[in-house]
């Protein structure tokens, strides 16, 4: 019979049995509770793991009967990638929520030239506006085709903005549309722990070409 072990990760305690950590080989369990020990333990003689303890009654279940997780799905799939436990985070791959992100999403923003390093520069731009003012004020341009971009640039140089200051996002290939990728934009910001909002900003309706079918607002709230 495998012997009982008792964990503390990240506070809270779990007890289970050596052969249900140890069911899939090429797992980080397994390597963790094979030969030597390779963990400190607590003042009670519990092995310690330094992570989040919520979910992983969740990979436990999964490690005792196989039964897949319905709730908390994207915050057990990082503990599984954690733990390297390969059939549960190819069955969550398969979820709604995985597939979605990973499949769809993921793979949109991916098109998009500099997504996450244009993320980093509004946040830099918001922080650095926020000198005794409750509101920071983010100007994009979106594009989609290389022609919409050269439009774009002429705008820029037309207009009384400061280049340095609009992050421009695109062109890319792929079905979303600016919406959707707006909507990208604000769940990655929010996500980071920001309020953000965002709107369409019109300079001049004068121009021979709409300005505001490239431009937008993005409204950080600090307080």
């Amino acid at each position: 019979m495998s012997p009982i072990v008792q964990l503390n990760i990240g506070g809270e305690i779990y007890t289970t049995t050596l052969g249900t950590l140890k069911k899939y080989q090429a797992s980080k369990l397994f390597e963790m509770f094979s030969g030597p020990p390779k963990l400190r333990t607590d003042s009670e003689g519990r092995y310690f793991i330094d992570r989040d303890g919520k979910y992983f009654k969740y990979i436990l279940e999964y490690l005792r009967n196989g039964q897949v997780p319905t709730q908390c799905i994207p915050e057990v799939y990082k503990e599984a990638l954690f733990y390297e436990i390969e059939p549960l985070v190819k069955k969550l791959e398969e979820t709604p929520q995985i597939f979605g992100e990973q499949v769809g999403r993921k793979q949109f923003l991916a098109r998009v030239p500099n997504y996450h390093e244009n993320i980093e520069l509004m946040i830099r731009i918001a922080r650095a506006e926020v000198i005794a003012s409750r509101y920071s004020n983010v100007f994009v341009c979106i594009v989609r085709t290389e022609e919409d971009a050269s439009k774009c640039q002429d705008a820029l140089n037309t207009l009384d903005m400061d280049k340095e200051s609009v992050v421009r996002f695109g062109p890319w290939k792929a079905s979303p549309g600016i919406t959707d990728l707006l909507d990208c934009i604000k769940v990655d910001i929010e996500n980071k722990g920001y309020y953000v909002s965002y709107m369409t900003h019109v300079i001049d309706k004068g121009f021979r070409f709409k300005s505001y079918d490239f431009f937008y607002k993005f409204v950080f709230t600090w307080w």
